[in-house]
């Protein structure tokens, strides 16, 4: 079943002048005429014309009924679902000699690589996160951290004095 999109334009509302047109009447076909064959170049088949209503404001808080001429169009989708045809891309090849082997994360490290955790300004690396969040922003905030095995704070500083 072949499927349609359509479109509505406005129809004119003067005619415009062209080589050997004269008169009103006769201007007024030819802007419609022109309007078609345009339409017509793209690709959309005339259907009808209709006269709808348009209900628009007059005034502050008053509205009008407005009456449109408009001519509706259509024409065939070349969008259709049914002919698109996917690629299938090749599937990736694997590394047989890594691919039995565990991943080895150890707790110090972020991405299992041999970096240790550095402080990246976003969370506190020094800290049990068991202990949570909101204990450890609020440390942060006194200027101490709290100690991962009580939860205590723990004042930061010079560790020669006594």
């Amino acid at each position: 079943m072949p499927r349609y999109e359509y479109k509505v334009v406005p129809a004119p509302s003067k005619g415009i002048k062209g080589k050997g047109v004269r008169g009103a009447e006769a201007r007024f076909s030819f802007a419609i005429q022109e309007l078609m064959n345009g339409m017509a170049g793209y690709g959309w088949e005339y259907q009808r014309a209709e006269t709808l209503p348009s209900v628009e404001r007059a005034g502050i808080t008053g509205t009008t009924t407005e009456w449109r001429n408009v001519l509706i169009f259509r024409r065939l989708r070349t969008d259709d679902a049914a002919d698109f045809q996917p690629e299938l891309l090749p599937a990736p090849e694997e590394d047989v000699t890594d691919a039995d082997a565990p991943l080895e994360v150890s707790p110090e490290t972020s991405n299992g690589g041999s970096e240790p955790l550095t402080d990246n300004g976003v969370e506190d690396t020094e800290v049990n996160s068991s202990i949570g969040a909101s204990l450890s922003i609020l440390a942060l905030a006194r200027g101490s951290t709290p100690s991962p095995a009580t939860g205590d704070d723990v004042e930061q500083g010079d560790s020669s004095k006594p």
